[in-house]
Formats: C-alpha cells, structure tokens, sequence
C-alpha cells in the first residue's frame, strides 16, 4: 500500500468505520490553532496580557504552521523525528527569514548583544530552534491527538483545507514581518530598520527546503526493534519528571541567549556546546523511551504535562529577571494556573489506549 493509499481514508473511525461527527472533524483542528501558539507564547510569558492581541496574527504563523506540519507528517506516514525537523524548518522560516530575529541585531541593545557573530546572534537562534519545534510543533500536536485519539491516525484537511491553511500562514508571516521588522523595532525600541544582505536570506531559505526534504525522506512505518527495545519505558511520572526537568531548563536558557545574557561573560563557545548537547541528550532520551514496546498514551500525556508545566514555570523566571508589568504577572499567574488545573484533569485521557 502506498501512502497515498493508506492515509487516504482520513473521513471514518479507524475503530468502527463509522463517520466522525462535525466537532471530530473541526474540533483538532480548532485545537491545535489554539494550543500551538497559546501554549509556546501565552503560557510562556512572550506574548503578555497587556499584548494579548498579539495572539491573533499568532494563530496565523504558530498555529496554521504547526496544522501543515502535522498533516505533511502524516501524509507521508514519517516518524515523530520527521516532525521535529519540520518544527525546525518553521524556527528558521520564523527567526531566520520572516521576523529575523536571529540575524538582526537584537533589541535594545544593538551590536553589543551575547553570543553574537557573523551577523548572527547564535545562542538565541539555537534556544529558538528548540523552543518551536518542541513547544510550537510537537507538544501541542500531541496533545490534540490525545484529546481526539480516534482522529489520531487520519488527515484532518482536504485539499481545499491545506490551501486555506497555507495562504493563512502566508498571511500570518507578512503581517508578523511588517509588525516586528518594521513597526515594533522602530517605532518601540526606536532602531533603524534592519535589511538583511539576500544572501542571508537565501541560507535561511536553503536551510529550510533541506530540513523539509529530510523530514520527507525519513523512513515511514515502524521502526526495527533492537534488542534494547524489549526492556519496559520508564513509568510516565519518570517520563514526566525527566523531560520537564530538561524542558525548564531550556525554558530559562533564552536568559543567556537574549540581549547581553544573565552571564555576559561566560564564553559564548561554551554555552553553544551545552546547549546543544542538552538537546542531543533529551532527543536521544525521548528516542530511546517511544522505540520500548510498552509507549503509551500515559507516557505521552506524561511527556505533554511536564513539558507545559516546566515551559510554563520557566516563563516566571523569565519574569523576574527581564521584568514585567504587574498585569502581566497577574494575567500569567492566573493563565498558568487554569492550564495546569486543566491538564492534570485531563490524566485519565493516558488510559484510553495502553
């Protein structure tokens, strides 16, 4: 079976063969809008009460991104890697080519900005890979499944969907572009407008176009088994615990990466290599525990719920050190508090599938 053939009935319930009502139709697809930007900006602390409207052309980059991702995924029936270096190619495409924050001068501090070299600000870029491939992309993505499991498997846009989708995003991306590039810098952080040499952008661009073709080129189906593979995933609290831990550490790695750094004179080389590694350590956790025979719904949930919670208490970090308006500690307190209230009641969701 192709896997044109084999994702192509996306219409009925892989359980029953039964057609899906309308809210199982629309309902993740509203979702995952919802829950990509919400949870990697709102609940973080990037985007603030006092500029919740930001929120709105959001859902346009974050959400309709993170919705073509995950169907481009499961058309081509590649594993979750494959959506991680999908994520990593909307990171470039947002911090490289369409706000450039990466490759601008940072704010507020212009030249004089930590870690930055070659027209690139380096520790930044790497926290921002690994902030929107796994808290844009992955962790909301998951997350939708688990709240409509019998949608799990299937497509949720037609053609006519997947275009709309695109030319949202096509939208979203300008709006975000004038809105940071050339109304935010300049008219709020009084900076002179940024224009990137065509060469830069034509890295960016190259970059992206080859992370898609290796996401596509990754093997579908499931993966051989090694011998390591019959021994049992840790519990899901494990799960949790570990991945969150790592996660709020990313989470407040974006001090180091932002403006001068919390650590200005820590060696720019050093903080380059751990944060790298931490990355290639918790990747190479998360590959070694879904490949066990036993990964479950209950691991997923678990790796979801630590990695909002770590995400979502690194932003009041985040907080104490940047500085915030007493509404936007208010509006975070309050948003993080309802989030989490609402994820641990959704625990039982884990047990719907072994």
């Amino acid at each position: 079976m192709t896997r044109t053939q084999s994702v192509g009935r996306h219409s009925r319930s892989p359980e029953s063969g039964i057609q899906p009502s309308r809210w199982q139709r629309i309902g993740p697809i509203v979702s995952l809008l919802f829950l990509a930007p919400f949870i990697s900006e709102v609940l973080y602390g990037a985007v603030r009460i006092s500029t919740i409207f930001i929120l709105i052309p959001e859902i346009l980059t974050w959400g309709c991104g993170a919705l073509l991702i995950r169907e481009c995924v499961r058309r081509w029936r590649t594993p979750w890697q494959s959506m991680l270096m999908m994520g990593m190619a909307l990171g470039v495409a947002e911090e490289w080519v369409i706000q450039q924050t990466s490759i601008s001068p940072l704010v507020v501090l212009g030249q004089h900005a930590y870690g930055r070299m070659g027209g690139v600000n380096w520790v930044y870029f790497l926290w921002a890979l690994g902030f929107e491939s796994v808290w844009v992309v992955l962790i909301p993505v998951q997350l939708t499944e688990l709240l409509f499991p019998i949608r799990r498997e299937h497509l949720w846009l037609h053609r006519r969907g997947f275009v709309i989708a695109s030319a949202a995003f096509a939208l979203g991306a300008c709006i975000a572009w004038y809105g940071w590039t050339q109304r935010a810098r300049v008219k709020i952080f009084h900076m002179l407008p940024y224009r990137p040499p065509p060469w830069y952008i034509l890295i960016g661009v190259g970059t992206i176009v080859l992370l898609i073709l290796g996401a596509h080129s990754l093997p579908s189906g499931q993966p051989r088994r090694s011998r390591a593979d019959s021994h049992p995933a840790p519990l899901p609290w494990v799960v949790g615990l570990i991945l969150g831990a790592m996660g709020f550490v990313w989470a407040i790695f974006f001090l180091i990466g932002w403006g001068t750094g919390s650590l200005p004179n820590f060696p720019v080389g050093i903080a380059l290599a751990a944060g790298l590694g931490w990355a290639i350590l918790a990747f190479g956790l998360v590959r070694r525990w879904t490949s066990r025979f036993d990964w479950g719904d209950r691991h997923r949930f678990a790796l979801v719920l630590g990695g909002v919670v770590a995400w979502m208490l690194g932003g009041f970090v985040v907080f104490k050190v940047a500085g915030a308006l007493r509404i936007d500690w208010i509006g975070k307190g309050v948003l993080n508090a309802a989030a989490a209230i609402w994820l641990f009641s959704l625990w039982p969701l884990g047990r719907r599938r072994a």
